[in-house]
């Protein structure tokens, strides 16, 4: 097995002023070494066009910095939605993102993992999902970003939520190799993954790791929960401020799974927050 580098840490960045001017700076700011960004509204269908000089400067910036970028899709993607309308929206979204995450550079484009919204309907939504994700992940290129699919709190029938849900997901979607997992700590308690207790997280990166497989995990969201296991509620804490508690945040860097895959923190407090949170992480990867 390779020398273990350590795992960058880093937040989701806003973009007010353009990229470079905005999540350049802000990760300055707060001592990101990762940043996540959003390249639209991310409660919108309306996709943004970038500014080719910003792109570039950006692009610059980060790897002046060796800062990889992540793109968040909007929250309203859903392949498993039983309205069309949605689902066409979705489409055109993702392709918008996976192509504006080419642009800037993104090592990957996370999405979340979607829903059938209502009734006993998931075999359908399912396959919706294989005919519509399948040709956009064909689409992308060589080197462009990977699809980080990222598993939701729990409830309305999501597609996927428990990381043991991933397997189905991931044999529907055949396996493709532009797709990855996007694993957030919050989203994976309130699904009823206990964290908070001694081997928590390794227990859930081993499961990740036996539902899709080794080397498809990019990305972890690090955000401790607001209410407690089970809850399905996707509400973001501080580190070592929820139910979750600090000391599991440790467990991320020691588990094979985890090997040279970024962590970023999506919590709440502004860059106050973000710079805070990144120093305890950073304390745990390097105690």
């Amino acid at each position: 097995m390779p020398p273990r580098r350590p795992s960058r840490i880093g937040a989701h960045a806003p973009t007010a002023g353009g990229l470079s001017r905005g999540a350049l700076r802000y990760a300055g700011q707060v001592g990101a070494e990762v940043v996540q960004v959003f390249v639209s509204n991310p409660r919108g269908w309306a996709p943004s066009t970038g500014d080719a000089r910003d792109d570039h400067a950006f692009r610059e910036g980060c790897a002046a910095g060796k800062i990889p970028v992540f793109v968040h899709a909007p929250y309203l993607v859903n392949l498993g939605s039983p309205t069309a309308a949605t689902r066409a929206k979705s489409v055109v979204a993702l392709r918008h993102a996976l192509g504006r995450g080419a642009e800037i550079g993104a090592r990957g484009v996370v999405v979340h993992a979607g829903s059938a919204v209502a009734g006993a309907r998931r075999e359908e939504a399912l396959g919706q999902l294989r005919e519509l994700l399948l040709p956009v992940l064909d689409a992308v290129p060589d080197g462009g970003p990977r699809l980080l699919v990222e598993p939701t709190a729990g409830g309305g029938q999501a597609l996927a939520a428990r990381v043991e849900d991933l397997a189905e997901y991931f044999d529907v979607l055949e396996q493709h190799p532009r797709l990855g997992v996007c694993l957030d700590t919050c989203h994976a308690y309130a699904a009823g993954h206990d964290l908070a207790e001694p081997g928590g997280v390794r227990a859930v990166l081993s499961a990740l790791v036996k539902a899709v497989g080794r080397g498809r995990l990019g990305l972890v969201h690090a955000n401790d929960s607001r209410d407690p296991l089970g809850s399905t509620r996707d509400r973001h804490a501080a580190l070592g401020q929820g139910d979750i508690g600090l000391d599991p945040f440790g467990e991320l860097f020691v588990h094979p799974a985890t090997r040279d895959v970024p962590l970023v923190v999506e919590t709440p407090g502004g860059a106050d927050g973000h710079r805070r949170d990144i120093a305890l992480l950073r304390a745990l990867r390097d105690g």
